[in-house]
């Protein structure tokens, strides 16, 4: 019997990415963080948080998502969602300094909607969203073309989720679509079909067929599902000009990770809980749960929930996890809605030392890691954002 001798495996371009040792600028992964970071261990990383924070004042605004560490929330001026954080920078004018602790595509927004003389600063450029690299602008305007080929395109209308690069809202902006939240997707939806006959739904295929057939009423049948690493989607053009609903090859990693299985077993293991979860799960997720809603949704129903009632949620765990704790004292018995631990990786990226760094930063006044979108994209961008919020 011979012996398997060694392979020399040399590490492929995107195995390089995903260890953050190369760059990519098409891509939101692997750019490695530049500067000395303090130490994690480091006993005084909260007091020199707070004095960085204290000694620049007014001149500093601090954004968390929802989905961000413990450590990190507590030095956040506002927390929220993608969008209300967003919305939240582009109402402080007076700060100099926006820090986002959330992903790139967040901070993206942030600069698009705030002034010329404020400045976005993301703690960790690598902190960027899977779901959001899933769609590259090469490869939509590759689907628009194939669109124009099948002969709907002009008929055809994208609705991009918060949650894509500004290069996918610019491009939403430029052929006459609008931008979409968990919160408001129906309402996008139902005035995308006044404007025409399709939906082009980017990058997140759960919440597109989530709220076509839950909230439209329409046909799984009424959706087809565009594969971007397949000649032509994968699909035919007459596939094509049967949908309604052209959805996008893309998930949340997070989300997509809950299963039937999940719910089934949460509901032996917990009789009488109340299943909540984000629109990004699957389908068939959604369909078995009891309420559905964005993150925003979730916390003002575990809110509004009677003391004792037992809630099992499905959503990032960080989240979760403070959710109970908060409604601890109430009697509401809050678990997370799978058995795997599951946190945001990318989202988790922006730790104590990366905010440390950027905040001592600013105060020696040093600007690191801004976040600057190319004026023509963010104008295409800020097109779509505002017919977002027009809508009726």
């Amino acid at each position: 019997m011979t012996t398997a001798q060694p392979l020399d495996v040399q590490p492929t371009p995107l195995a390089l990415l995903l260890l953050g040792r190369e760059a990519d600028p098409r891509s939101e992964r692997g750019v490695e963080c530049p500067g000395d970071l303090p130490a994690p261990s480091d006993p005084d990383l909260v007091e020199r948080a707070r004095a960085a924070k204290a000694k620049l004042g007014d001149k500093v605004f601090v954004l968390g998502h929802h989905y961000q560490r413990d450590e990190v929330i507590e030095f956040a001026d506002v927390t929220g969602d993608s969008f209300k954080l967003a919305r939240e920078a582009a109402a402080r004018p007076d700060a100099e300094y926006i820090v986002f602790c959330g992903v790139h595509f967040m901070a993206e927004s942030a600069d698009i909607l705030t002034h010329d003389g404020q400045q976005v600063v993301l703690p960790d450029l690598a902190a960027g969203c899977s779901m959001a690299d899933m769609a590259t602008a090469e490869q939509v305007a590759e689907c628009w073309d194939v669109l124009t080929e099948a002969g709907i395109a002009d008929v055809t209308v994208p609705v991009s989720y918060m949650n894509s690069s500004a290069d996918i809202k610019a491009f939403t902006g430029k052929h006459g679509g609008t931008i979409c939240t968990s919160s408001n997707a129906e309402r996008a939806l139902n005035w995308a079909f006044e404007q025409g006959e399709k939906v082009l739904f980017l990058p997140d295929q759960h919440l597109g067929r989530n709220t076509a057939v839950r909230d439209l009423g329409m046909s799984p049948e009424d959706c087809v599902l565009y594969n971007p690493h397949k000649p032509n989607g994968g699909l035919t053009a007459e596939e094509l000009r049967g949908a309604k609903m052209i959805l996008w090859r893309g998930h949340c990693s997070v989300h997509g990770r809950f299963s039937l299985d999940s719910v089934n077993d949460v509901r032996e293991r917990i009789p009488g809980v109340n299943v909540l979860v984000h629109p990004e799960c699957r389908h068939e997720v959604v369909a078995a749960a009891d309420y559905v809603g964005s993150t925003e949704y979730i916390i003002k129903t575990l809110e509004a929930a009677p003391a004792g009632s037992k809630w099992a949620i499905g959503t990032e765990l960080n989240l979760v996890r403070r959710l109970a704790n908060r409604f601890a004292d109430e009697g509401k018995e809050i678990v997370f809605l799978d058995r795997t631990v599951c946190f945001c990786s990318t989202m988790n990226r922006i730790d104590l030392p990366h905010l440390v760094w950027a905040l001592e930063s600013l105060a020696d006044g040093k600007v690191v890691n801004r976040i600057e979108v190319d004026p023509e994209v963010a104008s295409f961008s800020k097109l779509a954002l505002e017919r977002m919020l027009a809508l009726p």
